[in-house]
């Protein structure tokens, strides 16, 4: 039996997030017409923003059309008027006419009719991916692998390790990454962010070196054009890890720890790194105190001195900006079980989606 194509392909639905099955949907429908379009309907009451969500699914299907609309009205599939009201704002999002609409829900028929369209039922049993957005709502780390990058990356939750020079930072994340994919199953992908800061500093000492061979860390000098394009660096390294991680994600500094660095160098706040920052997503700082931990010099460090007061700018900041932080205090081992013990409170938080509205069956 030929299965029959079709023109111009609809596929709708929340995508609250969206999951492997329906991009399992999507897939299907898109093989199966000319060209498909995939309409995204958000209502206001939902914590995913549309924009994120419309982005999400066009990343995912660049060779499907996808478009967002806000739909507030509640679902009631024995109500001819409420068909008609999301009809009104179904067609104003998708005026062109539809030759067929994909699902794999029961009012698929009812919404194929109203579009004068064939109604194609794909995966009605979710046995292709036995997920949900319901599902994926009440424990996002059960289906961590029903869910795509950059689903993942919105869901994961960013740990940010920072102190001054020489205090463990770096030991702390890896530490806290081996900690944490020791314990296994979905948790064996975690990863932790380097720190980009330090990888820039010693590529300009070595272009320092390549003019003078006896130039030493003293003679580099920093402007201040230089930290946007750390703390750019620093959050597009981060980025790249969530999306391929596990649900935590360990970090070796941020971006805004680019800003206190932009002090300690230069003696003034920058306004340029201040707006990388602002735009972070990190859930959780722990912050290495300078208290009993000897400092190294590794030939990209000299501020021995000013370590008191970076921790005290670090904990100034941290305050200010309201930023949930922790500080760790004491030998190694104490420090990572109290950065352990936060980051476990953390995770057993959830993570917190509003209901969607009711829907009346």
């Amino acid at each position: 039996m030929t299965t029959p194509r079709y023109g111009h392909g609809l596929v709708l639905g929340k995508f609250y997030p969206p999951h492997a099955g329906h991009h399992h949907l999507v897939r299907t429908a898109r093989a199966r017409c000319d060209r498909l379009t995939v309409l995204v309907c958000a209502a206001s009451v939902e914590s995913v923003p549309l924009a994120d969500r419309v982005a999400w699914m066009r990343e995912a299907h660049p060779d499907a059309l996808v478009v967002g609309t806000v739909d507030d009205i509640p679902m009631d599939v024995h109500d001819p008027d409420v068909w008609d009201a999301h009809m009104r704002v179904f067609r104003a999002a998708v005026p062109e006419p539809v030759d067929a609409v994909f699902t794999s829900e029961a009012y698929g028929e009812e919404l194929g009719r109203r579009f004068g369209a064939a109604s194609v039922c794909v995966d009605p049993g979710r046995t292709r991916h036995p997920v949900s957005g319901t599902a994926v709502r009440a424990d996002p780390v059960a289906h961590w692998g029903h869910l795509e990058a950059p689903v993942r990356a919105a869901l994961t939750r960013r740990v940010v390790v920072l102190g001054a020079e020489s205090t463990g930072t770096t030991t702390m994340a890896r530490a806290l990454a081996d900690h944490y994919r020791r314990r296994g199953g979905v948790w064996a992908d975690t990863r932790w962010v380097p720190e980009y800061g330090r990888e820039y500093s010693a590529l300009r000492l070595a272009e320092l070196r390549a003019e003078r061979p006896d130039a030493t860390w003293s003679d580099v000098t920093f402007h201040t054009t230089d930290f946007p394009v750390i703390a750019l660096r620093q959050a597009e390294l981060e980025e790249a890890a969530a999306r391929a991680g596990s649900p935590v994600l360990f970090c070796d500094t941020d971006a805004f720890a680019t800003t206190i660095w932009h002090e300690r160098y230069l003696g003034t706040a920058s306004a340029a790194t201040g707006e990388v920052a602002a735009r972070g997503t990190g859930h959780l700082w722990l912050l290495t105190d300078h208290h009993g931990v000897a400092f190294e010099d590794d030939g990209l460090r000299d501020g021995a001195h000013l370590r008191p007061w970076m921790t005290a700018r670090f904990r100034a900041q941290l305050a200010h900006t309201g930023r949930r932080t922790v500080v760790l205090t004491g030998p190694h081992e104490e420090r990572l079980a109290t950065a352990v013990a936060a980051v476990d409170a953390l995770l057993a938080e959830g993570w917190h989606f509003t209901d969607p509205l009711p829907e009346r069956r």
